[in-house]
């Protein structure tokens, strides 16, 4: 199955840019993912094109119309695939989102520009997920979306070389990845650790599982809190210990 991602945009030549090239460029030769776009601006009805106009109650910039945006979104049929809206008011993506995309048909993704979008487009079409790349603004749309599918195209089967790649990864597991050593064993007086060099693979993997908690717990507090919120909570369908058997 080919993961199909349609993007809306006002520059499309952005597209597939860098997703041209290395993984993703290889992935997209061999059919794995294919990638259209669609010019928001071809469904302005005036002879100017007109996308956007003045934000009702006044102040600065500009919002996408959604008259517009909704034409063009109708044009592009989901057909099972999830649509995405770049903005800073959506909710952060995260890895897990990511592998659920990954494992899908594709998506359809709708970059924003200016000031934003219509909030009634998201009224009028309720099954939009509004999604951030991180606490940031950016010029549009178009380059978190490029992040989202090359995040997605990686993790497609036969993308990439080995599959735990994709499994020991920062975030996969709730942490982040452990730190990589390679040759020389010994640069500008600093050598690799010598658990690395031991061949034991049980101290290894716990050397490498210790030093991802302790990154985590230094780095990203908020990814450490609620690591351990998952570690304490009971398994679905577990017996608390302070409850009486059944009867």
């Amino acid at each position: 199955m080919t993961f199909a991602a349609t993007i809306l945009t006002l520059y499309p030549e952005m597209f597939p840019g860098p997703l041209g090239v290395s993984l993703a460029g290889r992935a997209m030769a061999e059919g794995k993912w294919a990638c259209e776009t669609v010019q928001i601006r071809d469904f302005a009805t005036d002879k100017h094109r007109t996308v956007d106009d003045t934000p009702a109650g006044g102040g600065a910039g500009m919002v996408l119309k959604c008259d517009v945006l909704a034409r063009a979104l109708d044009s592009a049929p989901a057909a099972g695939r999830p649509i995405l809206a770049m903005t800073p008011r959506g909710k952060p993506i995260t890895q897990a989102r990511i592998r659920e995309l990954a494992q899908g048909p594709g998506v359809v993704i709708l970059c924003g520009r200016f000031e934003g979008f219509d909030e009634r487009l998201f009224e009028a079409r309720p099954d939009i997920e509004q999604v951030s790349l991180a606490d940031i603004v950016l010029s549009g749309g178009e380059m978190a979306a490029l992040t989202i599918l090359d995040a997605c195209i990686r993790l497609l089967p036969g993308v990439m070389g080995a599959t735990l790649s994709g499994e020991e990864e920062s975030y996969e597991n709730g942490l982040l990845e452990y730190p990589h050593y390679s040759r020389p064993q010994e640069w500008e007086g600093r050598t690799i650790p010598e658990v690395l060099r031991s061949g034991d693979h049980a101290k290894i993997a716990a050397w490498r599982k210790l030093q991802s908690e302790n990154d985590t717990r230094s780095r990203r507090p908020d990814l450490w809190e609620r690591y351990e919120g998952a570690r304490v909570q009971p398994a679905s369908g577990a017996r608390r210990k302070d409850k009486e058997p059944d009867q």
